[in-house]
């Protein structure tokens, strides 16, 4: 029987344009295209970005969102996930992922942040482009240490990053 594919979260904010921006939909289809389940929330420029690239390089996109609404016909997902629970439903995206992406971040991206870290999931902050994420790995959820912060700048620090926990092969 077949082992099911990692699952990383991609959680955070940034605008269009910007060096986050771009990195987040760059790490989004490059999951894509080494067999890593995208899950996103797409509520925010950035991770919608980053599902839009992981889709158009064959990926798969699961979208856990807010509202009840199965109707959501242009998110862009693979699979869309109506939780019902406004902003609850973060703890579902924290426990999504064997590791979460963290990119940029705004109040809602730090409390997915600490419920990833009360349950051990690894964190990846985007780090050189300003917001959240940058202030990540110097500054931890609480001195528990839960689980590994391993900070990235460019998509072959976040490859190095995801073989190091085991989520993809590292190549040459």
């Amino acid at each position: 029987m077949k082992s099911r594919a990692p699952q990383v979260c991609v959680l955070g904010s940034a605008e269009p344009g910007s060096p986050a921006y771009e990195l987040a939909g760059a790490a989004g289809e490059f999951l894509a295209r080494r067999g890593v389940t995208v899950v996103s929330g797409c509520g925010s420029p950035a991770t919608r970005h980053a599902a839009e690239r992981a889709l158009a390089a064959g990926g798969l996109v699961v979208s856990i969102v807010p509202s009840n609404d199965i109707g959501l016909h242009d998110w862009p997902c693979t699979v869309l996930i109506p939780s019902g629970m406004g902003d609850a439903r973060n703890l579902m995206m924290a426990l999504a992922g064997d590791a979460c992406i963290v990119i940029g971040g705004r109040a809602g991206t730090i409390s997915e942040v600490c419920l990833a870290w009360l349950h051990h999931r690894p964190l990846l902050p985007l780090t050189g482009c300003g917001g959240w994420s940058d202030q990540l790995e110097r500054n931890p959820p609480d001195e528990r240490q839960n689980s590994k912060i391993v900070s990235w700048g460019s998509i072959a620090e976040l490859e190095r990053a995801l073989a190091g926990l085991g989520l993809v092969q590292a190549h040459g």
